[in-house]
């Protein structure tokens, strides 16, 4: 696993973040490092998989980068003719994602899509998941999504929504990004590095609430909905048609 170093070093100019080859050579360290929790969530998502997963329907892994969550959905599917879609929009992720998925022994079938989701039909879906790919969308365009999501979904189908939070409380807000930042240093981060990663991500990840995440739920229809997992500012949210 190459070590992520991408911010080691000070940067006059610090762009907005990008999926660039660049980020994906350091993926796997990068987002283990950053997102508490972020295997759990992982792992979890195969085993709901193994629980939700409809015969003759489609599992979507929207946002998928190098394909975890869609190797875990894979590794627990158990029902037939299910298959799973994975969509990113980065094509340099998606060369990789295809390498990695060459050397799985599964016996679900995986459609790799290099696409904008926000314009990727969905259709016969018993599990939707976005682990944290929402956060990356405009604020705008969510609701649509979402709604299209709904009504891709068969009666009983799931979606996994996994995110970077925001809190209404301006306290417990900032001391929710310091301990994030607390897990980073302890992880190998600098300072610098957390800085410098944060001023990238400014303006490209725009978290929201969890009231939020749930008013807009309810709004395209889900009923039966609520978190799963929650790690400082990283929180899990399932939800049930």
């Amino acid at each position: 696993m190459n070590h992520d170093k991408l911010f080691s070093r000070p940067l006059a100019d610090i762009a907005g973040f990008t999926f660039d080859a660049d980020v994906v050579a350091v993926f796997p360290d990068m987002i283990q490092r950053s997102v508490p929790g972020y295997e759990t969530i992982i792992a979890m998502t195969g085993t709901l998989a193994g629980r939700y997963a409809q015969p003759q329907s489609k599992c979507y892994d929207l946002g998928c980068s190098l394909g975890a969550s869609t190797l875990s959905m894979a590794q627990h599917i158990q029902v037939p003719d299910c298959s799973i879609v994975a969509i990113d929009n980065a094509p340099a992720m998606i060369e990789h994602c295809t390498t990695i998925l060459a050397h799985e022994q599964s016996d679900t079938a995986v459609d790799l899509i290099c696409a904008d989701l926000l314009d990727t039909p969905l259709n016969n879906a018993s599990m939707v998941v976005l682990n944290f790919t929402l956060q990356f969308l405009p604020p705008e365009a969510r609701s649509a999504l979402m709604q299209r999501i709904y009504d891709a979904l068969l009666p009983g189908g799931i979606l996994i929504l996994s995110e970077k939070i925001a809190f209404a409380d301006a306290h417990l807000n900032q001391l929710m990004i310091e301990l994030h930042h607390s897990f980073k240093r302890a992880n190998g981060y600098s300072e610098l590095e957390v800085a410098q990663k944060r001023s990238a991500l400014e303006n490209v990840l725009i978290p929201e609430t969890l009231d939020q995440h749930r008013q807009r739920l309810n709004s395209v229809g889900f009923n039966s909905i609520d978190i799963w997992f929650q790690c400082f500012n990283f929180a899990s949210l399932l939800a049930i048609k």
